[in-house]
Order: structure tokens, then C-alpha cells, then sequence
């Protein structure tokens, strides 16, 4: 090997070790998958040309980065979790997969989880780590899902799957965090900072929605050595298990491209890089030898080609979001993948100096659609000049500012404290199904109404048709999806009740439960009287002053008195009389409903249920609570020793059924 071979090999290690620790365990990409597996490859081919594997190769190593951020207790793996060779070649599959029959599946991208039963309880679970050691996460079996906590057999089961998080709920929460710096870069990011909370924080990896997703069984006592039939085991023993397919050798060209149109269709609703495919007899699958980190006969990991794609920079516009206006490369229309592209997000100022991001009309770009969903911008071929930062803030006209982050990266921030894009969070409440209930208005599309200057006050939400055909030329929409919106728009403006209303309006201390409480005490409009008249709402049963305070402060400032007779102007509150008098089978009864229920649609529901018969439901346990209602009636939770303590009754929801009925 000469020495500029070694010096390239060094510096492509360096760049590549420090890609992946930044797009595992941090939040600012500094280098696109795109460009990695190009990297990555190239290091491949000089390694195999001259014989030669440096330390730290990526090539050589299981990559733990991912797990850096989750602390715990450190153990052994039973049965080492070796990765996969991968190719980009189909002809590869082919030849790998010979005569033998295999199953294609998906490759996710989440972090590997690794479950052990015993005697059919759930014992342990394990992260991947580095292959061989794994952090021990047993704790956190009640906030994630995908699996049960006891299983039919009986004997020694050890189940291997990707935890992953969905598209919609990375989205959703990406959009909540205001600082730049703490965003999420990617969902298997996120699944990476979620498996990282402590124990105090069950309740937000919960609401995370972390699923497990079963890619194979690695051992059962029971004699089952079909792979095929071992996943249909797990699906029987309640596990959510990856989708997969029977396939061989002749018919993989047709089946690899029919998986991949169900990508490039959008289809996929957790994130995925690839394919695997495995052989269906496990025993010749275990025959196979170690390599580096590889099991030879394991499976081989399948990547999809980039297709990329030649165009010309028309436009940077600028979307504010909760307090980063981010800069988003509008171009000359594209195919990649099956769709026309026009649009892609350039993430930063760091990121378009990174790119060399010139003048509108004259930088020719590369774009791709990151594992076939994501338009990207990998690379300029020509720029002329530099872009041209704005003076304004585009949601509110306000200042703004270039701000730098812990990590280094630029981005450029609204100054004005008013600014609604700052307040997403409250326009998503105002729409939700607990408020206004706009079906089609996600938070990602609020964030761009707001960011684009569509939206300024809850009002505008329902003289959005003013803005239909801007709307029509953004990713996404089109003539049928803005009737379908403003027909939903419509419907909540005549159909919300006045409980949701007042959920909606975001008054401090003021949810559903408060809210239902002022519609019974005075009616509507009479709650609109008393507020008007100053009425004192501490009066009201289960208010109390604090939250009359709150009810007072919140419409002394003429900005929400406006938007509040505003929004009644616009909107069709139904009048209803206040409540005199409650009875049922709950009445006088305090109830708190906590874990999993099975014979109410969901908790929401049993809530409503206990409501409507007279009974109140609280959060917590304490002296005034009746009943906790709990089907794990042994558990050993806060809740359960809290209600031993007291000596509250605990119910089952059976138990419940039994004594107040369920309607």
C-alpha cells in the first residue's frame, strides 16, 4: 500500500466514524446517507485492492455510537447480535440465496432489541451495543410496544427485533421541540434518545410510541426449523413481527422491485434502508461461518441504489417553525423514484455553506429521495455567487437572527416573542379531536401553513381558502386534498361544541375536564355572559381560585379577548342549558383509571362513561379517591402501593362493569 492510499484510507475512516456518531447519537447530520455509502464503498474497494484494514474501519466493526447516550447496566449476550453483509446488487441476493428458498423482509431502521423469556414471562431486554454486550433496558417494558410481557411458552425464548418510531410521531414531535439544537435528525435518532431515558421518564418513552418489531426468533426449545414458521410463531405468541415473503433465487429481481415500489409509494410508515433476506432452513442458515462481524449464512442486507438527479436552484424559501426558519431549495421539477420532486429542505445556513449554495438561478444541484422518501440535496455542481439570508421573518414580518447551536451549526431564528409560529403547540391543541377536530391539518402541516405566512391567529384557520392556490402547488396537496380540508375546516366551524371550544383556546390550567365543568356550571352562551361580567369561577365544583385566575388573566389581554368574540363571530357554537343536577351509578364517586383497558374502546372513553353516571375521574390516587380501577389488580405500581396505602379498593375493569355497569 503507498503511503497517499494509506492517507486516504485515514482520512475516509476519520470522516466516516465521525458521520455515523453524529447521525447515531447526536442531532446535526454532517454528512448525508447518500454521500456515507459512497464513502463507504470507496473505503470497501480500496481495503479489497490493497489488502490493507486500519484500525477503527467501519467496514470491520458493529457500530455502538447508536447506544452511547443509554446507560445502564452492561451484559453479555446469550447469542452474539452479528450484522449483516450488505449489498447493492441484486444479482448478489441471487447468488447468496442459490437454490435454497428465502424469505425478504425489511431492514429497519431503529436499534436492535434483543427479549428473553423464561418459563413464559418476559426476563430481560437487551440493546445491541456492540454485538456481543448489550445495556440492559428491562425496566422499560411497559412503555414500549410490539411485544407481550408473557408469552404460551413455556420454555427458553430468545426473540431479536428493531425498535423503531414511526414517521408521523417523529414528525410530531420534532415539531414541539423549539430548539434547534435539541431536534431530532432523523426517527432512528429519536428511537436512540428515547431508549436513553431513565427510568423517571417511563411515561414520555410511552407516549413516544416506540414499537419492537420482531425480525427473527434465535432460539426456542421447541423444534421448529422453518424461518417461515418460526415468525408465524412469534406472530401467534402476540408479537408484531416484520412483513416478509417466500420467495427464491428465479423470482427475486420481481419481488426486490415490488418491495421497493411499496417505498417509493410512500406506503411505509416506519422508516426501512433496505431489504434482508434469509434462508427458510435455519439449521444450513447456523452452518455458516464468522467474517469480521458477519455471519456468512445469517442473511445478507440488501441497499437500494440512489437514484439522483440533475437540477437547477430557483428559489430558497424561508418556513418558520417554532423558532428556526428553515431554508427549503425549491427547483426545477425532477423525477426520483416514480414522483415528480421540486421541493427539499436545506436543514441550515451551516448546511447550504457546507453545500456552497450560490445565487437563485445559477447553482445546479444533486438530489435524491433518502431511502426512496426524503428529498435531499447531496451536492452542487455550480454555484455563482451566494444565497441572500432574509431581513424578515416570514410568519410574522418580525426580526431575525443567526443563532449558533451547542454543535456549532447556524441557523437563523425569528426575534419576535409573539411570533405564532412560536405556538405550535397551540394550534395543534386547537385542532386536534379534543378541540376543534380539523381532520387533515397535522402538525407538519400547520408548521408549514404557519411558516409560510398562511396562518397568524386560530381565526385564520377558517379563512384558510384565501390561500388554496398556494396551497395546491406545496408537496402533497392538490385539488381534492384542499376540498377535503376546507370541507373539515367547514364542518368544525359549525360542528364544534362548546366544551372543545374552550379546550381549544389553550387557557392556561384549562383542559377538557375543566372545560366541562364551566359548560355545566353556566351553559352556552352563559359561560360567554360570566366572563364578560368578571364572574368569580372558583365557585364552580372542582375549579377553585387558581384556576379562576388563570380564566382571568388569559382574557384580560386584549389580544385573546379580540380572538375569542373574533372566533365567536366566525364559528357556530351550539347554545346548551347548564346541568342541575347529575345521578347514575357513579354519582358522588371519584375514580382513577389507570393502564390498559380491554372492554371500553379506550380510557378516554371509560372516562366519559363514569362521567356521564354522575362520577369524577382523577389523575392520581389520594384520600378522596373511591376506586382505582387497574386490570393488573398485583401490580406493585405508584398507583396501586399509593391505593394500599390509603386503603382504596382496587377494581378490575371487570370488577368495575360489575358494579356501576358500562352502559
Amino acid at each position: 500500500m503507498t503511503e497517499l492510499e494509506q492517507s486516504r484510507m485515514q482520512e475516509m475512516i476519520r470522516r466516516l466514524n465521525e458521520a455515523s456518531e453524529a447521525y447515531y447519537g447526536g442531532r446535526d447530520e454532517i454528512m448525508s446517507n447518500f454521500e456515507w455509502d459512497a464513502l463507504f464503498d470507496e473505503l470497501t474497494r480500496l481495503e479489497e485492492e490493497t489488502g490493507v484494514v486500519l484500525p477503527d474501519s467501519p467496514t470491520q466493526k458493529v457500530n455502538a455510537a447508536a447506544e452511547d447516550n443509554i446507560a445502564g447496566e452492561k451484559e453479555a449476550h446469550e447469542y452474539p447480535a452479528l450484522s449483516l453483509a450488505k449489498t447493492k446488487k441484486v444479482e448478489e441476493l441471487q447468488e447468496w440465496a442459490g437454490d435454497r428458498p428465502i424469505w425478504l423482509s425489511w431492514k429497519l431502521d431503529g436499534l436492535t432489541l434483543v427479549l428473553t423469556y423464561d418459563a413464559g414471562r418476559l426476563t430481560k431486554i437487551l440493546t445491541r451495543g456492540n454485538g456481543s454486550v448489550g445495556t440492559n433496558i428491562t425496566f422499560m417494558k411497559n412503555a414500549l410496544k410490539g411485544f407481550p410481557l408473557q408469552v404460551e411458552d413455556r420454555g427458553h425464548l430468545v426473540v431479536r427485533g428493531e425498535a423503531t418510531i414511526s414517521y408521523p410521531e417523529f414528525e410530531k414531535l420534532n415539531a414541539t421541540i423549539s430548539d434547534p439544537a435539541e431536534r431530532y435528525a432523523n426517527p432512528r435518532n429519536l428511537a436512540s434518545g428515547t431508549l436513553g431515558l431513565d427510568a423517571k421518564r417511563l411515561d414520555e418513552v410511552k407516549q413516544r410510541n416506540v414499537v419492537f418489531n420482531a425480525f427473527t426468533l434465535v432460539h426456542t426449545d421447541s423444534e421448529i426449523v422453518s424461518w417461515g414458521e418460526r415468525m408465524a410463531y412469534l406472530d401467534r405468541l402476540g408479537f408484531t413481527t416484520v412483513d416478509r415473503e417466500l420467495t427464491d433465487a428465479a423470482r427475486l429481481p420481481e419481488t426486490v422491485a415490488e418491495w421497493t415500489r411499496r417505498v417509493e409509494s410512500g406506503e411505509m410508515q416506519i422508516p426501512v434502508d433496505g431489504l434482508v433476506i434469509a434462508y427458510d432452513d435455519t439449521e444450513y442458515a447456523a452452518t455458516g461461518s464468522v467474517t469480521g462481524h458477519h455471519a456468512t449464512r445469517a442473511g445478507l442486507a440488501f441497499k437500494w441504489q440512489d437514484e439522483v438527479a440533475q437540477s437547477t436552484l430557483r428559489e430558497v424559501e424561508w418556513s418558520c417553525g417554532a423558532t428556526v426558519i428553515t431554508p427549503i431549495a425549491i427547483f426545477d421539477p425532477v423525477q426520483l423514484e416514480g414522483t415528480t420532486v421540486s421541493r427539499a429542505s436545506l436543514v441550515n445556513i451551516s448546511e447550504m455553506d457546507r453545500l456552497g449554495i450560490g445565487e437563485n438561478g445559477k447553482t445546479e444541484i444533486e438530489v435524491i429521495k433518502s431511502n426512496k422518501i426524503i428529498p435531499k440535496v447531496v451536492s452542487v455542481t455550480k454555484a455563482i455567487g451566494k444565497y441572500a439570508l432574509p431581513e424578515r421573518c416570514p410568519a410574522c414580518e418580525g426580526p431575525v437572527m443567526v443563532a449558533v447551536s451547542p454543535s456549532g451549526a447556524q441557523t437563523l431564528k425569528c426575534d419576535n416573542p409573539e411570533c405564532p409560529a412560536k405556538n405550535l403547540k397551540k394550534f395543534e391543541r386547537f385542532v386536534s379531536k379534543y378541540g376543534t377536530d380539523i381532520d387533515g391539518l397535522s402538525i407538519e402541516t400547520l408548521r408549514d401553513f404557519i411558516g409560510y405566512g398562511f396562518i397568524h391567529t386560530f381565526a385564520d384557520i377558517f379563512r384558510i381558502e384565501r390561500h388554496v392556490e398556494e396551497i395546491r402547488e406545496l408537496e402533497g396537496f392538490g385539488k381534492r386534498s384542499c376540498e377535503k380540508l376546507l370541507a373539515a375546516v367547514e364542518k368544525s366551524r359549525t360542528n364544534t361544541d362548546a366544551v372543545h371550544f374552550i379546550h381549544a383556546l389553550s387557557i392556561p390550567q384549562i383542559g377538557l375536564d375543566a372545560a366541562k365543568r364551566l359548560v355545566d356550571a353556566y351553559g352556552w352562551p352563559g359561560f360567554v355572559k360570566a366572563l364578560d361580567e368578571g364572574r368569580d369561577f372558583a365557585e364552580v365544583n372542582g375549579l377553585g381560585p387558581e384556576r379562576s385566575f388563570c380564566i382571568h388573566t388569559w382574557f384580560a389581554e386584549e389580544k385573546n379577548r379580540d380572538l375569542f368574540h373574533e372566533l365567536l363571530e366566525i364559528m357556530e357554537i351550539a347554545a346548551v342549558e347548564p346541568v342541575t343536577e347529575v345521578s347514575g351509578s357513579c354519582a358522588g364517586l371519584t375514580f382513577v383509571i389507570t393502564g390498559d383497558v380491554h372492554s371500553f374502546k379506550n380510557r378516554d372513553a371509560f372516562k366519559a362513561y363514569v362521567e356521564a353516571n354522575g362520577g369524577k375521574v382523577a389523575g392520581s390516587v389520594s384520600k378522596k379517591t373511591s376506586y382505582l380501577v387497574n386490570n393488573d389488580v398485583t401490580s406493585t405500581s405508584s398507583k396501586n402501593t399509593k391505593a394500599r396505602e390509603l386503603g382504596i379498593p382496587i377494581l378490575s375493569e371487570d370488577d368495575f362493569i360489575a358494579q356501576f355497569g358500562q352502559g
